[in-house]
């Protein structure tokens, strides 16, 4: 990854984290609201592996990968996320979920694992290790050496809304790590799509899709201390969009130490 592209998202990050006190660097709001029992706290442990599958409607080979996203979706302590891409449009089909976004953060991916390339489907697993998207065995065991090697490294992280606010806490860095600096990501997330491809490779197939990614973006950092965040509701989900999920990333594409979702 390149050195000017993460000092970008910091960058972001930390004018985003100054914009009208949003980040309050205490492991509770100091507002009087939150003295009542909040409304739907995401307060379980840190999930086993967040999956991100770079996927597109014009390649052949990613119908089985997105098929593969939804089992481990179905696992309750798995984070799954698909980010369509766009760089396969030229086959004949434009993808109709994908944004620039997510093939530039592939390619930040490609740069920091080494591999000179990007291509679909991939799963990159806890921002740590990436894999064919449509093989299990690979992602499991993806999922089981990230698991182990970011163990010590975990932050928690609880999640929930309170009338027309989003709550994000991420807790201390745990005793006796290095915490390093950590990018605050907030998903907001479509949790199924189907769509009817007209062209390319998948031309005549109807394609579903979970847990689409339809906007990424930087909220505040995090250095090892708590912090809590506050973000009003309306500013940040759409009409097509469900689900929130909130990512700890080191940098802004490395190893992923922290996460959470909303839920219904």
């Amino acid at each position: 990854m390149q050195k000017d592209t993460v000092s970008r998202a910091l960058r972001l990050a930390r004018r985003l984290a100054l914009m009208a006190a949003t980040v309050l660097l205490a492991p509770v709001l100091a507002n009087a609201e939150t003295e009542q029992m909040p409304e739907m706290v995401q307060r379980s442990g840190p999930p086993r592996a967040v999956i991100e599958m770079f996927t597109s409607q014009g390649c052949s080979d990613c119908p089985a990968a997105d098929a593969l996203l939804k089992q481990y979706l179905d696992q309750q302590n798995i984070v799954g996320l698909s980010l369509p891409i766009d760089y396969w449009d030229y086959l004949g089909w434009k993808d109709t979920l994908a944004g620039p976004r997510n093939a530039e953060r592939q390619r930040e991916y490609a740069k920091r694992f080494g591999i000179g390339t990007v291509y679909t489907p991939q799963a990159v697993v806890n921002g740590a290790a990436e894999v064919l998207g449509s093989s299990q065995s690979e992602i499991d065991r993806a999922v089981r050496a990230t698991e182990t090697a970011l163990s010590s490294s975990r932050v928690p992280v609880h999640f929930w809304h309170y009338g027309s606010n989003i709550i994000i806490e991420a807790g201390a860095a745990p005793a006796g790590s290095e915490p390093k600096e950590a990018t605050i990501w907030l998903a907001v997330v479509q949790k199924s799509a189907q769509v009817s491809v007209r062209g390319g490779e998948n031309n005549g197939k109807t394609l579903t899709y979970y847990n689409v990614v339809r906007e990424l973006t930087p909220v505040g950092l995090w250095n090892g201390r708590p912090a809590t965040i506050r973000l009003a509701r309306a500013a940040i989900m759409r009409p097509e969009t469900e689900d929130l999920i909130v990512l700890i990333q080191e940098a802004s594409t490395g190893p992923i130490i922290g996460a959470a979702r909303l839920g219904d």
